[in-house]
Formats: C-alpha cells, structure tokens, sequence
C-alpha cells in the first residue's frame, strides 16, 4: 500500500460507497469484505479495493443473491455469470407466478367469488403443467376409450394439447377454471362418451360436431328464411347426409345437444388462445326441426 492509497476507517468506507457503516461492519463480521489490518487502537483499516468489493456485494444483493452466493463469488468459487444464470430461471419462475396471480385476481374480481370459490379458484389455477396435463388426459381416455372408430385422442392431444400458457389472461384462466369443472363431472363425461358413439367417424351425423360444413349450410339455408318443416329443408338436408338413416343423424345431433358439446369446444378454442367461432344455438335448433320434420313425412 503506497502513500496515494491509504487505508480507509469503516467511516471514510462508508463516506466511498453510501453504505451505513452496520453494513460494512456485518459483511466484514461474517468475513466476506476483509479488512487489510487494524490500527493500533483495534479499528478495521480497509484497502482502496474495499471500495470496489463492497460495490460488488451491494450489487449483488440488491439483484436477489442470497449470503451464501454472494460469498461464494467473493471468494470466486462461482462466477457471476454463472450466479446470474440461476437466477434468471428463478427471476422467470417469479414473473410466471405474478403473470397467474394478476389472471386469477382478475378472475376473482370480475366473478365476484365467495372464500370457498376463492380457494377454489386459486387451486386449479396453480396446478403444475403436468397436473392439468393429467386432468385433460384421464377425461379423453374415459370418454372415448375402446371406441371403435372413435378419434385417436392421444394423438390429437400431441398435435394441439390443451395447455394453459404460462403468461394466461383472465379469460383463459376464466375458461380453464369453467373447462376444469366440466369434465371432471362424471355425468358430463357419460354425455360426452354418449355423443362420441354416435359422432365417430362413419356414423350418419359424424359431420354435424366434427366440421363446419354442415353449421354453415344451416346458418346460409336460415339467412334465406327456410322453413325448418319443407320441401327445401330437406334438400339442405339430402346435400349434407346424402342417404344417410334420418333418425341416426338426429340421434347424434341431440347427444351433442344433451352433451353441451358447442360450450365444451368454445372452452377449448379460448384456453388454447383461439377466438372460438360462435355458431347461434338457433342453427342446431333449425337442423333438428327439419330432421324431425323429414322423419314424420316418412312415417305417413
């Protein structure tokens, strides 16, 4: 140590950097910011580096590390790159946290939820990944397991899982909360496992839950004002299911109906991110009218 360095009390260090002497004191206490000698009446001297080291420690700290890290890198058993890499893991597991917090405080909020809906609310929304992953897989398997001819659900579940983001907005959690509590009510799942009966692929009314061709052929035929019960309602209907048995196809279109399958598929449109394209209620209303009708002129 020259003359152009001298060495610094605790006070004259403090003066240096803006930090309160306790603190120089507790990390010199715990051996992390060591003093170069003691003066003759037993004062910590401090080197001109303190300065540098003691700017390293508060940067550290005010950055997340913890004591045992920050001595560790003070003694250069770690590197700070490698101390900043954990903790960017860390810093994004914290903002994902906060990201589903805000969504199920908005949730709460706009539902207006009772404590139990509350508690409720929060625990499905925090189930892990993994969690969610089973919830989804156990309802495809019961639903539509064994069934021949029936959707390689598996296989759809890889190509588009249904996956609720790591940063969700309200309206999806919204709607994984409401698609959580449908399918794990067993007496959806029988309606559902119902409806797929009736709807796997060649069945007469596979094409009525399965495609858009038969809600826009429903939706063109009322902007035209078809009556339901006529003539060219039942042309609508010959182009859709050709010669198909009526009374299957209405079979499938009312345990789709009785199975809520539009609410279950707009659930997944909107926990997927997707804007779900809404189809009137009305058009399925119409389809089943004018099966009903074609059925009752067969009978005459």
């Amino acid at each position: 140590m020259n003359d152009e360095e001298p060495l610094l009390t605790i006070g004259q260090l403090a003066d240096r950097t803006a930090a309160s002497v306790r603190s120089i004191r507790y990390w010199s206490d715990i051996g992390v910011l060591t003093p170069e000698r003691r003066s003759a009446s037993g004062y910590r001297l401090y080197g001109a580096d303190a300065v540098a080291r003691l700017d390293l420690i508060r940067s550290l700290r005010q950055l997340g590390l913890g004591l045992e890290e920050v001595r560790r890198v003070l003694r250069s058993e770690l590197t700070v790159a490698e101390v900043a890499a954990r903790h960017v893991a860390a810093v994004d597991a914290q903002i994902r946290a906060l990201r589903v917090n805000r969504a199920v405080l908005s949730v709460i909020a706009h539902r207006g939820s009772t404590t139990e809906e509350t508690t409720l609310v929060n625990r499905l929304a925090r189930l892990s990944t993994d969690e969610r992953r089973e919830i989804i897989e156990d309802f495809m398997r019961e639903v539509s397991g064994g069934l021949e001819g029936a959707p390689d659900m598996d296989e759809r579940l890889r190509r588009s899982p249904i996956e609720l983001p790591d940063n969700p907005s309200a309206g999806q959690v919204d709607a994984w909360l409401e698609l959580a509590e449908l399918i794990r009510d067993p007496d959806f799942r029988a309606r559902m496992r119902r409806m797929l009966e009736l709807n796997t692929p060649g069945r007469p009314g596979s094409s009525i839950w399965f495609t858009r061709q038969v809600v826009v052929a429903v939706g063109e035929a009322r902007a035209r004002g078809v009556d339901p019960a006529g003539e060219e309602a039942s042309a609508v209907l010959a182009r859709l299911f050709h010669g198909a048995d009526r009374g299957e196809v209405l079979a499938a279109l009312q345990a789709g109906l009785a199975a809520d399958a539009q609410r279950f598929h707009r659930l997944l449109s909107l926990v997927r991110g997707n804007r779900p394209s809404p189809t009137p209620p009305e058009h399925y209303l119409w389809l089943e009218q004018a099966l009903r009708a074609e059925l009752r002129r067969a009978a005459r």
